[in-house]
């Protein structure tokens, strides 16, 4: 039976690589629509976890999870060799940023990984964020390194992840998928499987039109979200509220779409694609101006927040050294557990260097490490509220009662417009 064939049938067997916030709602998803799911990651640990009905994201509850386990539907596993005789590969692995450079040791493993265990006809799917160019030119003769030849001996294609965590209105099945394949029978075969995962699939004519797709995306929020940072910081200097400016803009039905301002830029996405756009930029000898631009925008938040809580503070004839601080939510956004690239983390480290004495609640987030130091999460109760000089917040999270914590606090940063429409004197926003 050809591999188009049992995909409709889905008589395929699926690998998917990574398990995270990208990899194990994928891998769900191709169990529910009736694939055998193997699920590869390199860390024991996880893989137990999930074998015991644990999830360790979001978007995926244990029950679900125990559900396909025990069904046999998907099976998590750390050995290589489990990945024998699978038709369909899918990577999902990390693509972070070291020294302000592209790590690609991730994806390199991956490739290495599967030209191990892939057999001939077998389909091959990038989804991990990264510059365009990558699947042809980087993770294609990886693959190639064992004589199998993509585009004949196998099928290799690029398709955005479009996760994002926590957003209780679109979630992978009716978020369109694009897809882009080294030829016509790579992407028809991308197009087979995840139509049978979600609502709409979207073919473009190549892997590095569908990479330069998900950095316009993101890129796209990227420059909006600093343009809203200094807004905010020209408002504030005018002595005029963004909030209400943003809300007036709105009002106009066309030509415009409301971005907001906040303590910084966080998440898996937007503080690290553009910097892998702008790295491909650079190799070719230009200079993405407008990127680079809103990353140092974006990326100066954190220290102006810095700044208005020790201004704040100094109006209360307080000084930063030594003045207590709580910050209130250290996640990147509302309502998940995710501190990757959280501005607040950066905040936590500048206060804590100028002597602050600094704690945060999270209800989502049990402990958090800053320079090297494990931070435990603080009770929000009463004495929390009552005995901080100032209470910043950073998050705003939909299980907090901002009106209790303005009522109960001496004084309230709001970074994030948490506190729209609660009356009080006692509340600064940015």
């Amino acid at each position: 039976m050809e591999l188009t064939e049992r995909i409709h049938e889905a008589d395929a067997r699926v690998a998917i690589i990574g398990l995270g916030y990208v990899g194990l709602p994928l891998a769900l998803a191709a169990a529910d629509a009736g694939f055998e799911v193997l699920g590869f990651d390199t860390s024991a640990d996880r893989v137990a976890a999930l074998r015991d009905g644990t999830s360790p994201v979001t978007d995926v509850s244990d029950d679900e999870l125990r559900a396909a386990v025990e069904r046999g539907a998907f099976r998590p596993t750390a050995l290589p060799e489990d990945l024998q005789g699978s038709d369909v590969f899918v990577i999902c692995v990390p693509t972070p940023l070291r020294d302000e450079l592209p790590d690609m040791s991730y994806i390199e493993s991956a490739g290495n990984l599967i030209a191990e265990q892939m057999k001939p006809g077998a389909l091959v799917v990038l989804e991990s964020t990264t510059y365009p160019g990558t699947t042809e030119e980087f993770l294609r003769p990886i693959l190639e390194k064992g004589g199998l030849i993509a585009g004949g001996d196998f099928h290799l294609g690029f398709s955005p992840e479009r996760i994002d965590p926590g957003n209780p209105e679109y979630g992978l099945k009716n978020v369109p998928k694009i897809v882009g394949g080294v030829d016509e029978t790579s992407t028809a075969l991308m197009e087979a499987f995840y139509g049978k995962l979600v609502d709409r699939v979207v073919t473009v004519s190549s892997p590095m039109t569908a990479e330069m797709a998900k950095l316009l995306e993101n890129t796209y929020r990227h420059i909006n979200i600093a343009l809203a940072n200094e807004m905010a910081i020209v408002c504030h200097d005018l002595g005029i509220s963004i909030w209400e400016v943003i809300d007036a803009a709105s009002t106009k039905p066309f030509g415009f779409h409301p971005f907001y301002p906040g303590p910084g830029w966080g998440g898996h996405c937007i503080p690290v694609d553009p910097a892998y756009l702008s790295w491909r930029v650079r190799q070719m000898g230009g200079t993405a101006h407008f990127v680079e631009l809103a990353r140092e925008i974006n990326a100066r938040m954190p220290a102006y927040v810095v700044q208005r809580i020790t201004d704040a503070l100094n109006d209360e004839g307080k000084s930063l050294k030594a003045s207590r601080i709580l910050l209130l939510g250290v996640a990147y956004k509302p309502d998940v557990g995710d501190v990757r690239e959280s501005p607040a983390l950066e905040i936590l480290a500048r206060l804590r260097k100028a002597g602050a004495n600094v704690s945060f609640h999270d209800p989502y987030v049990e402990e958090v490490r800053v320079a090297g130091e494990v931070i435990p999460v603080r009770t929000l109760d009463s004495a929390a509220l009552r005995e901080s000089d100032i209470v910043v917040a950073i998050t705003n999270h939909s299980t907090y009662d901002w009106q209790d914590i303005s009522d109960r606090s001496r004084l309230v940063l709001d970074t994030r417009n948490a506190l729209a429409g609660i009356t009080g004197g006692n509340v600064v926003t940015l």
